[in-house]
């Protein structure tokens, strides 16, 4: 792979490092393919080896000013939500919605979507954009907000994936916290109460007479089910830390309240990556004991994560012991809320798959069209994630039980996000994400085809 690397730029400043950056792309052999020079990615889905030169986005990390009156940030769209969180926390401030990874870029949850706890009030990492620099496929860099000539852009840049251009820069409202984080688990024994109960906190945006700042839900089998509810206060008890032994989802089985500083609230699903860490074996005490605990957290289990994807070598264990063949399931669906008790039930019946995350969220601003990614703005939504892998059936079509599941959210009028591995056919895939208007916006920000078009990456995962 032939990379095309940035010079080290060290202190210098934003308008160097974009002039520098188009210097090199203009570099590129004329109607080249483009892609990033990335080492890492939070996508789950596997991609033909590529050839095509890499543009080295590296120097745009880091966040170039808070602006605490305000209540704005000045971000690079490569800067990971753990070094934006450390940059505004000081400031009493946060964006509106942090993923849950600290690994995730601003740039890639804008271009591919993010979810928390906070989206029941504050929709989703988009929302809260209010104007980018994007590096687009012609070469050029154009600032797009909602009210400019590259609003089309604004409004059609998110579940575009890289494939209409970068987001190299990104102004984004915060909104302001106190020190810590009251937590309420709530036990449910059924998908109908709960959700119900998940609906009434989302409408009324309080629980038990108070307001809560969070809210999503943990499903660890039929009749048991976990409502968590947080709010910010000024004070606590106790602080909780799972960033050691103890274990975030675990001590929502044991615990009806929590309190966390609210750094270590955002990260609290960091270190055991929700409760994959499991299939690492670092959820066993003698194994965590040896692990350093800069070594507990999404970026070093991603590199263990890399490295199977390259060798294969767990797969080829389990044939040497003659186990059967097993699908990725890693995905991360909304479906509305009214629905979510059909949606569980079927996930229940047909995947089998223990815990399940579920995040409620709604539209911000009623009045906004996110073109490739549409929800209907009056209504509230339910994301569920879940992230393992189940046994390949012998004579099923490749991806069985994710073909079950898209076609079970379709059924149920809800969005699959495209990080992941993804089986639809070219009409179904452009009815679902409004390939009408991405292509215009392909033909006007990337005519030439340098990046790839959104079904190729997203469904051929080229």
């Amino acid at each position: 792979m032939i990379v095309v690397r940035l010079q080290a730029l060290g202190d210098l400043s934003y308008e160097v490092r974009t002039a520098t950056l188009l210097e090199q792309y203009a570099a590129l052999p004329p109607g080249a393919p483009v892609r990033l020079a990335k080492r890492t990615s939070n996508l789950f889905r596997p991609r033909t080896a590529a050839t095509a030169p890499g543009l080295d986005v590296a120097a745009f990390d880091g966040v170039l000013s808070v602006d605490p009156v305000a209540r704005t940030a000045d971000v690079q769209g490569m800067t990971t939500y753990e070094h934006l969180v450390d940059s505004t926390l000081p400031h009493g401030l946060m964006p509106f919605v942090v993923p849950q990874l600290k690994t995730i870029t601003l740039g890639g949850a804008v271009t591919g979507l993010g979810i928390e706890s906070s989206s029941f009030r504050n929709g989703l990492p988009h929302e809260s954009v209010l104007e980018m620099d994007v590096l687009t496929g012609d070469g050029r860099i154009v600032t797009a907000r909602r009210d400019n000539e590259h609003r089309d852009l604004f409004f059609g840049f998110p579940n575009s994936y890289g494939t209409l251009g970068y987001a190299l820069r990104l102004t984004i409202e915060l909104q302001p916290v106190r020190p810590f984080v009251e937590l309420v688990h709530r036990r449910f024994f059924g998908a109908g109460t709960f959700f119900a109960a998940m609906a009434d906190v989302v409408a009324t945006g309080s629980h038990e007479g108070a307001t809560a700042d969070f809210l999503d839900g943990t499903v660890f089998g039929a009749d048991e089910m976990y409502l968590s509810v947080g709010r910010f206060v000024d004070t606590a008890p106790y602080t909780g830390d799972y960033t050691g032994m103890d274990i975030y989802y675990r001590s929502i089985q044991a615990r009806r309240t929590d309190y966390l500083t609210v750094r270590d609230y955002l990260w609290r699903w960091d270190t055991d990556w929700f409760w994959c860490s499991q299939a690492l074996q670092v959820q066993r005490p003698a194994v965590r004991r040896l692990v350093p605990k800069r070594y507990l957290g999404s970026e070093a289990y991603q590199k263990v994560v890399g490295f199977e994807r390259r060798h294969g070598w767990v797969a080829q264990v389990d044939r040497w012991r003659g186990r059967p063949e097993r699908e990725p399931v890693i995905q991360d669906v909304e479906i509305p809320i009214e629905r979510s008790a059909e949606f569980l039930d079927f996930f229940r019946r047909e995947i089998g798959i223990s815990p399940v995350w579920t995040c409620p969220l709604r539209q911000r601003d009623p009045g906004d069209h996110w073109d490739l990614y549409a929800f209907d703005p009056a209504a509230s939504y339910v994301n569920f994630g879940f992230w393992s892998s189940v046994p390949a059936r012998g004579g099923d079509a490749e991806g069985h039980s994710n073909r079950l599941i898209e076609a079970e959210v379709e059924r149920l009028g809800g969005r699959k996000s495209l990080y992941s591995t993804s089986y639809y056919d070219p009409a179904d895939f452009w009815r679902i994400y409004n390939g009408t208007a991405y292509d215009v916006l392909k033909k006007t920000y990337d005519p030439e085809g340098r990046l790839l078009d959104l079904y190729d990456k997203c469904v051929l995962r080229r």
